[in-house]
C-alpha cells in the first residue's frame, strides 16, 4: 500500500483523475475544504490552475494563499509536487 508514502511520490506515476484535492502535498483537511468551498474539488482542478499561468511558480503560489490560506511551506510543497508530475507526465 502507498499510504506511507508522501503525498508527492503518491501521485507520481499516476493520473490526477479524480484524486480529491486533499490528496496534494501539503493541502490536507482543511486547506482541502477551503479548496472545495471555492470550487477547487479535485486534484486537476488544481492542476488546471497551475499551467493556466504557464506552471509560474509566484503566481500559482499566490493564488494558492489567497484562495486557501496557504502558508510558505504549503505553498512550495504543493507547487513542487505539481511541477514534478508535469515533468514526468507532459
Amino acid at each position: 500500500q502507498d499510504d506511507n508514502l508522501p503525498k508527492a511520490l503518491r501521485l507520481r506515476g499516476r493520473a490526477h483523475g479524480g484524486k480529491p484535492v486533499g490528496s496534494l502535498a501539503e493541502i490536507g483537511e482543511v486547506l482541502g475544504k477551503k479548496l472545495e468551498e471555492r470550487g477547487f474539488d479535485k486534484a486537476y482542478v488544481v492542476l488546471g490552475q497551475f499551467l493556466v499561468p504557464k506552471k509560474d511558480e509566484d503566481l500559482f503560489r499566490e493564488w494558492l494563499k489567497d484562495t486557501c490560506g496557504a502558508n510558505a511551506k504549503q505553498s512550495w510543497d504543493c507547487f513542487g509536487c505539481l511541477r514534478e508530475w508535469c515533468n514526468a507526465f507532459l
